[in-house]
């Protein structure tokens, strides 16, 4: 394995899913807002699930994102 291959293609996949993500929960909290879905003030249960089916990698992450 090249290191400097793999983690080149690590920080890329991991920045298009940070970009990514964060638009459309951004896309979502707003459209949400706008149809009285949402106050504004809530904390979001989340949870993000990350999974590499050819090495049985399945890792998951459950947090809040608060609203204000």
């Amino acid at each position: 394995m090249n290191e400097d291959v793999f983690n080149a293609s690590l920080r890329k996949f991991l920045k298009q899913v940070g970009v990514t993500s964060q638009r459309e929960i951004e896309k979502a909290v707003r459209d949400a807002l706008e149809a009285g879905k949402l106050k504004g003030h809530e904390k979001l249960p989340a949870k993000m699930v990350l999974t590499i089916g050819s090495i049985s990698l399945s890792h998951e992450i459950d947090d809040e994102i608060e609203l204000g």
